[in-house]
C-alpha cells in the first residue's frame, strides 16, 4: 500500500519547519538514503532523506509552505504495481499551533476567481489557517481584509493583495509605534519585502531574550600577537600546503586551554544550579546566507591546533551549506565570536543563551606600545568578553582573560599541558 513521507522532526525542540524545496518530483525513482526535499526548521535548512523506496507518486505539501507540523504527512510513495489510483485523499498538513479549520490551500487557489465578499462588521471572521497565520506575520487586520473565498472567506490570495491600511498597529507592542514596514507605507516610501528564514526568526527571539533577561557585562584585554604569529608562520611553512593555520585557529585552543585551566569560567545558569561543564565545548560564530549559526568543536582542550584547524573549516563549510547535524551546532559551553577578518577592531558580542561567555575577537593592527620605558611597535588585538553575571563574577571573567592572554602571548603554552 501507498506510504507515508511525514514530516520528520530534525531536533528534539522542533514541532513545525518550512518545506523550503522537492529535490525530486513526483514519479521519480526513490531509494533509501536519497535526499528528497529540503526542510527549514528554526534553527537551519536541511536535508531530509528518504527512508524506504518506491516512486513519489504525489507531493501532498508544496515548496515554501510554512508551519508543516512534525508528523504530518508531505508525500506518499508508491510501491512496486502501484499507481496514482491507489493514493487516498489526505487532511491538509496544518501548523503545529494552528486550529484544524477549513479547506486546504489547493481549493483557495480554485476559488480565488469568486467575486470578492465584505466581512461583516462583528461578524466572526472567516479565514483559512494559512491566511491567518500569513496576516499575523505581516502584521495585517483580517476584519480589514476582503475575502474572496467561498462565503467571504479570506484565502492565501487575499492576504498577498491586502492594501497597506489593512495594517493596524495592534501588531506591535503597545506604545512602540508603527514598525520599520506600516511607518514605509504611511510615508509612501519604496522598498521591497523579503521573507524572514525560520532560522533568522530564531536568532532574533533568542539575541532579544539574550539583551533583556541576561545581565551582561563586558570585560577587555589587549593581547600582543608577535609571538603567535610567528609560531603560525613557522608551522604553516613547515606543512608546504598540506594545512593552513589561522589566527582564529590558536584563539580557539587558547579558549579551550583557559577554560581547562580555570573551569570556574566553563559554567551556565540556572534557578536551581550553577552547571559546570567538564569540557570545553566551544561555539564558532559563522556567517550563513540564513543567518548567523554556532557549529560547535566539542572536547576542544582535548585535540591538537591541526585537528582544531580541520574541524572548524569542515564544519564551517556545512554550516553555510546547510549540512550540518543538530547535534553539531546545539549546546557549546563558551562562544566565540571573530571579526577581525573583516577590519573590525573591538566589539561586544550577545550572549549565546543558555552559555554564560562569549569572546568577542577584533583585528591585529599594529600600534606603538610602551615597554620598559621604551616606545616599540607591536601587533595588538581587543577581545572583549561579554559575561552572564548571574553565573560569572567579575573577578572570575578577569581571571579566565588573564590566562587565555598569556596563552595568546605566549603560544607555546598551548602546546604543553
Amino acid at each position: 500500500m501507498p506510504i507515508k513521507v511525514l514530516m520528520p522532526a530534525l531536533s528534539p525542540t522542533m514541532t513545525e519547519g518550512t518545506l523550503a524545496k522537492w529535490i525530486r518530483t513526483e514519479g521519480d525513482a526513490v531509494t533509501s538514503g536519497d535526499v528528497i526535499a529540503e526542510i527549514e526548521t528554526d534553527k537551519a535548512t536541511m536535508e531530509v532523506e528518504a527512508v524506504d523506496e518506491g516512486t513519489l507518486g504525489k507531493i501532498l505539501v508544496p515548496e515554501g509552505t510554512q508551519g508543516v507540523a512534525v508528523n504530518a504527512p508531505i508525500a506518499v510513495l508508491l510501491e512496486e504495481g502501484e499507481s496514482a489510483e491507489d493514493i487516498k485523499p489526505e487532511d491538509p498538513p496544518v501548523s503545529a499551533s494552528a486550529p484544524v479549520e477549513g479547506t486546504a490551500e489547493a481549493p483557495e487557489a480554485a476559488s480565488s476567481s469568486a467575486p470578492p465578499v465584505p466581512v461583516e462588521k462583528g461578524a466572526r471572521i472567516k479565514a483559512s489557517p494559512l491566511a491567518r497565520r500569513m496576516a499575523g506575520q505581516k502584521g495585517l487586520d483580517l476584519s480589514a481584509i476582503k475575502g474572496s473565498g467561498p462565503g467571504g472567506r479570506i484565502v492565501k490570495a487575499d492576504v498577498e493583495n491586502a492594501r497597506p491600511g489593512a495594517k493596524t498597529p495592534a501588531s506591535a507592542p503597545a506604545g512602540s509605534g508603527p514598525n520599520a514596514q506600516q511607518l514605509a507605507d504611511l510615508l509612501g516610501m519604496a522598498y521591497d519585502l523579503e521573507p524572514n528564514s525560520g532560522v533568522r526568526k530564531t536568532i532574533a527571539r533568542r539575541l532579544q531574550e539574550s539583551k533583556q533577561i541576561v545581565p551582561h557585562f563586558y570585560l577587555t584585554v589587549e593581547c600582543r600577537l608577535d609571538a603567535l604569529l610567528a609560531a603560525r608562520k613557522d608551522l604553516n611553512d613547515r606543512a608546504d600546503g598540506a594545512y593552513k593555520l589561522s589566527v582564529n585557529d590558536f584563539v580557539l585552543m587558547a579558549c579551550a586551554k583557559a577554560l581547562k585551566a580555570y573551569p570556574d569560567a566553563n559554567v551556565a545558569w540556572t534557578d536551581d544550579n550553577l552547571v559546570r561543564y567538564k569540557h570545553a565545548d566551544i561555539s564558532v560564530a559563522v556567517a550563513t546566507p540564513n543567518g548567523l549559526i554556532t557549529p560547535i568543536v566539542k572536547a576542544a582542550e582535548e585535540k591538537t591546533i591541526f585537528g582544531i584547524s580541520k574541524e572548524v573549516k569542515d564544519l564551517a563549510r556545512r554550516a553555510r551549506d546547510g549540512k550540518l547535524r543538530p547535534e553539531e551546532f546545539q549546546g557549546g559551553t563558551f562562544s566565540l565570536s571573530n571579526l577581525g577578518m573583516f577590519g573590525v577592531k573591538e566589539f561586544s558580542a550577545i550572549i549565546n543563551p543558555p552559555q554564560a561567555c562569549i569572546l568577542a575577537v577584533g583585528a591585529g593592527a599594529q600600534v606603538p606600545v610602551v615597554n620598559d620605558g621604551r616606545i616599540e611597535v607591536a601587533t595588538v588585538m581587543n577581545c572583549t568578553l561579554s559575561v552572564d553575571h548571574r553565573a560569572v563574577d567579575g573577578a572570575v571573567g578577569a581571571e579566565f582573560l588573564q590566562i587565555f592572554k598569556r596563552l595568546i602571548e605566549n603560544p607555546t603554552g598551548l602546546f604543553v599541558e
